[in-house]
């Protein structure tokens, strides 16, 4: 005779004393910490694609501005702009992930 599994409504959080690291018996903390980082992560590859078209636009304008001191200048700002905010935005992703980890402990 073969046994016939059940259906029916499971407690997932039923017999969880908060020292296991299995996915049933995660807290609500864990939860939001995975939004926290996926939203960062999703802004952070954002911002770098946006700062690497600026960088490549900035190269652009660089090679074709003809020796004119104002293009060349624009062109080497927006360069030096680009770079600065994903220099920022790579310290920011550290700092969120620090805090994430040091909160999750």
């Amino acid at each position: 005779m073969v046994a016939m599994p059940t259906v029916g409504a499971v407690d997932i959080y039923q017999g969880c004393t908060g020292t296991e690291t299995n996915a049933l018996c995660g807290s609500k903390g864990d939860d939001a910490n995975k939004f926290i980082k996926t939203l960062v992560d999703t802004l952070l590859f954002i911002l770098g694609a946006i700062s690497v078209l600026v960088i490549i636009i900035a190269g652009i304008m660089y090679a074709t501005s003809g020796g004119e001191a104002a293009n060349i200048k624009r062109a080497k700002d927006m360069l030096m702009y680009a770079i600065i905010g994903l220099v920022v935005a790579l310290l920011a992703y550290a700092i969120v992930n620090f805090v994430l980890t040091q909160v999750g402990k």
